[in-house]
């Protein structure tokens, strides 16, 4: 775990986070009532989810840019299948299958051609956005169809009181927690991340392990893109050209997990998420330019990451990994 003095990176967020809500709940009126609180989770749900895929991907030593643009795309032609008349669950069956095949070209490219991770999924989410606009669909916005209706309850739906898009979020943090710590794949993707050399002449299959990670980040942003779908009733694909994917590395890097890899778990992702959540909340209750948002945004990872150079210095196995 990573330390700054006496505490924990994960430790000093947490406190920042629950400073923020302080100062939020005696500053700005209405911000501590349980409508505020349970929109200010739901609506960083989508990121958090997205969080978990990218930090599964930076503990294995690697980083995904193509993440956002994945979702946007795999979603957006999953709605318009449905659009065309084929069954949800068909569709839904070919959206994972072109999230899955994306995510294994991606591992493929940095595992066994060499790539570094950051130039091959920066190019990957290029190109994925370029395919679907010249093969799948030809609209900026893909809306919802009566055929895709049974798939809004992941926007719209409730248990126990508690919005979908705030369960799907503990669920896919229960699961990374439970690959992570319990199951073999788990320890093989911290292995390869803490030293790759290492992991490979101690047995572990390294390379199936880095594919393995970038399919399951491709899965997991098929399912955070659905909650996003579902929660406006539509798919805007041009969030691919956002800078959304670096707000989802600011949760990953905020939260302490390291990006020299094999370090971290599901909670530093969550207290990321906490912190994020909090601040941008806070923001727009005041009422900050978006633009003024970007640049406290900017100006917070470019921080975390001169922290993290600091606690997580590049090695040798970084460096010819090519990771940030």
């Amino acid at each position: 775990m990573r330390r700054l003095g006496s505490l924990s990176q994960e430790q000093i967020v947490f406190g920042l986070a629950v400073t923020l809500c302080v100062v939020f709940a005696l500053t700005l009126p209405g911000f501590l009532t349980t409508n505020n609180i349970l929109n200010l989770v739901r609506s960083v749900s989508i990121l958090g989810i997205l969080g978990v895929a990218m930090g599964l991907v930076v503990i294995g030593r690697g980083i995904d840019l193509s993440l956002v643009a994945l979702m946007a795309i795999s979603v957006a032609s999953t709605l318009q299948l449905i659009s065309t008349g084929l069954p949800l669950p068909q569709a839904l069956v070919l959206g994972l299958g072109f999230s899955l095949a994306t995510g294994l070209i991606n591992g493929f490219l940095v595992a066994y051609v060499e790539i570094p991770a950051i130039f091959a999924t920066l190019a990957m989410g290029t190109a994925i956005y370029g395919f679907g606009r010249y093969f799948m669909f030809n609209l900026d916005v893909i809306y919802f169809t009566p055929g895709a209706e049974a798939l809004r309850w992941l926007g719209d739906g409730t248990v126990l009181g508690i919005p979908a898009p705030i369960v799907v979020f503990a669920l896919v943090c229960a699961i990374a927690h439970l690959f992570l710590r319990y199951t073999k794949a788990g320890g093989y993707l911290r292995a390869v991340g803490d030293n790759y050399a290492a992991a490979r002449i101690t047995g572990v299959p390294a390379r199936p392990m880095i594919l393995t990670q970038y399919m399951i980040a491709a899965m997991i942003g098929f399912v955070a893109g659905l909650v996003t779908a579902a929660s406006v009733a539509s798919m805007n694909t041009r969030v691919a050209n956002s800078t959304y994917v670096y707000d989802v590395i600011l949760v990953v890097v905020l939260g302490g997990i390291g990006l020299s890899g094999g370090r971290g778990a599901v909670r530093n992702i969550v207290v990321g998420t906490l912190l994020i959540g909090v601040l941008l909340n806070g923001m727009t209750i005041m009422d900050i330019q978006y633009t003024v948002q970007n640049i406290i945004k900017g100006v917070i990872l470019l921080t975390a990451i001169v922290i993290d150079t600091i606690l997580n210095p590049r090695d040798e196995q970084t460096a010819q990994q090519g990771d940030i």
